[in-house]
């Protein structure tokens, strides 16, 4: 319970931090497309790719990366590489896409489509539950859970680990380490949002691994806190899964 305690403060409190903080509107810009990019190439983005895009200069470029990394949004991985994003400039973006009316336009069409049919083709509410989680394995490439009762279903570990941050097996390690643990976290700390986000450090367990657990609760046979979601990699299209997390919780509360 401390354990959880001790996370629920560090993670308001940098909440509390990323809403205080002041950046330029250019500098928030930049800041979204080396995530952006990010997230597509998982390689450090460079000054001369964002000068080109932004029609600056590169050293421009570089004057407002030293700022966006000394407020911890970005970090440069070695000597002469570009940025990549932290766990506060995932929070940063996060926080602001959950303001912006994108994030409440209904997800691709194909999207909905396959999280139709893998529920509507059930008779049962658990393989109802598992048929949305299996879909939210094919369209986001993340590793998919949700609870059944007292059981955590679990799909997608192998196309979790193709990863490129999964080369690491400590990394590997504290995955497993979360994903052993995290079922009776979520019976203890029961979290009370309708979507959750945990990035990085803000994980309860596995702070080391380097992923974010996105997860919808929603009320189902089972329970009045059934939670359905996705664990992948920081680096993601987070208005993509936060998306199609919400709608997946959505449907299946009003279909179940």
């Amino acid at each position: 319970m401390t354990r959880g305690i001790i996370s629920t403060l560090a993670f308001l409190v940098l909440i509390l931090y990323n809403k205080s903080m002041k950046i330029t509107e250019r500098q928030r810009e930049i800041l979204c497309q080396i995530i952006e990019e990010y997230a597509e190439t998982a390689s450090p983005v460079g000054s001369v790719t964002l000068a080109k895009l932004f029609a600056v200069s590169p050293a421009t470029i570089r004057a407002e990366m030293a700022r966006l990394e000394a407020l911890g949004l970005i970090a440069q991985p070695h000597t002469s590489a570009g940025r990549v994003p932290t766990d506060a400039g995932y929070r940063f973006y996060v926080n602001n896409l959950g303001e912006t009316e994108d994030f409440e336009k209904p997800v691709a069409e194909r999207g909905v489509h396959a999280l139709e049919v893998r529920v509507n083709s059930q008779s049962r509410a658990d393989t109802a539950i598992r048929g949305a989680v299996d879909a939210l394995v094919e369209l986001t490439g993340n590793l998919g859970l949700a609870t059944i009762g007292s059981q955590l279903y679990l799909s997608g570990i192998s196309r979790l680990f193709t990863q490129p941050e999964f080369v690491d097996t400590g990394r590997v390690q504290a995955v497993a380490k979360l994903l052993d643990n995290l079922e009776p976290w979520l019976r203890e700390a029961a979290p009370g949002e309708a979507l959750n986000i945990f990035i990085g450090q803000e994980n309860p367990i596995g702070k080391n691994s380097g992923v974010s657990l996105i997860i919808s609760k929603f009320r189902s046979p089972f329970s009045d806190r059934s939670y359905i979601g996705v664990l992948g990699p920081t680096r993601q299209n987070y208005l993509k899964v936060m998306s199609l997390v919400k709608y997946a919780g959505n449907m299946l509360e009003e279909i179940l």
